[in-house]
């Protein structure tokens, strides 16, 4: 499935289009519990932020942005034990002292935007970006807080495997179906958005993980869902090992409950040939 929309609470409340069906209707969940916030001093800056251009765009759940640099590390699975919460509306930058290309906000579609941070330098953080596959936008210090990330999603499309790893360590690996070759997975870094409560019995009534991964290709969906957002969950049939979803990860309904039970806002995902 593609997670279309979402809205307010503490978890997504979308309205989804599934694997292998149409349109399901939208309710709302609730999430597990975020890690304590804490606060992040300022760094020592080298490079000052540049003041943002007037009518620059804003980063949602359906509109992305344009001139942000790609994930230099998109494949690696060392594990990101630090994500990112703004206290404000803030602009993102294309580089340490570069160019505002948008802005991001604390909530996205009404859930904490929590962002892992891929990298640091003279005082700015690189964060994963949502709405837009393997890009990194970067954040002056200050005007953020910071919370530890314990947990990690490794998705092998090639061997139909998805391992959670906790503080580096795999705790299971499950077989699990991912896109078809017109709607493939999306190769490299993201992260959990948040949850979606989906009743329908062919996801075996279980939670969605949303996450911040778009399809590569918008044209290969149907255009309802050309700003949908990917998602692992689970599926009522046991059909694992297979390439046949819309670009989504469907897993066995007891693996989704341990994810659902273990994985917090913010997880990194990295999912790789």
């Amino acid at each position: 499935m593609l997670v279309r929309r979402a809205a307010v609470l503490a978890a997504l409340a979308a309205t989804l289009a599934g694997c292998g069906s149409h349109h399901a209707p939208s309710v709302a969940a609730t999430a597990p519990p975020s890690p304590v916030v804490t606060s992040a001093a300022p760094s020592a800056v080298v490079s000052s932020p540049a003041p943002p251009a007037p009518g620059l765009t804003t980063i949602t759940y359906t509109q992305a942005a344009t001139g942000f640099p790609a994930d230099p590390d998109q494949a690696s699975t060392v594990p990101l034990t630090e994500a990112l919460q703004l206290d404000a509306k803030a602009p993102v930058y294309d580089a340490p002292g570069g160019t505002a290309r948008a802005y991001l906000t604390p909530k996205i579609s009404g859930v904490d935007l929590i962002m892992p941070i891929v990298s640091r330098q003279d005082g700015w953080v690189a964060v994963l970006l949502p709405s837009m596959n393997r890009s990194v936008g970067w954040l002056p210090p200050g005007g953020w807080h910071t919370a530890p990330l314990r947990d990690q999603i490794v998705v092998h499309r090639g061997a139909f495997t998805l391992t959670w790893l906790r503080d580096g360590v795999a705790q299971q690996t499950w077989t699990v179906t991912v896109g078809a070759p017109a709607t493939q997975t999306p190769l490299g870094r993201t992260f959990v958005l948040g949850r979606s409560a989906q009743p329908s019995k062919v996801y075996a009534g279980l939670d969605v993980l949303a996450l911040g991964a778009v399809p590569d290709d918008k044209k290969a969906v149907a255009s309802g869902l050309a700003d949908a957002h990917t998602g692992i969950h689970a599926w009522y049939r046991n059909e694992f090992g297979y390439r046949k979803s819309n670009g989504c990860v469907r897993m066995p309904p007891a693996a989704q409950q341990v994810l659902l039970a273990n994985v917090s806002p913010g997880t990194s995902v990295v999912v790789l040939p």
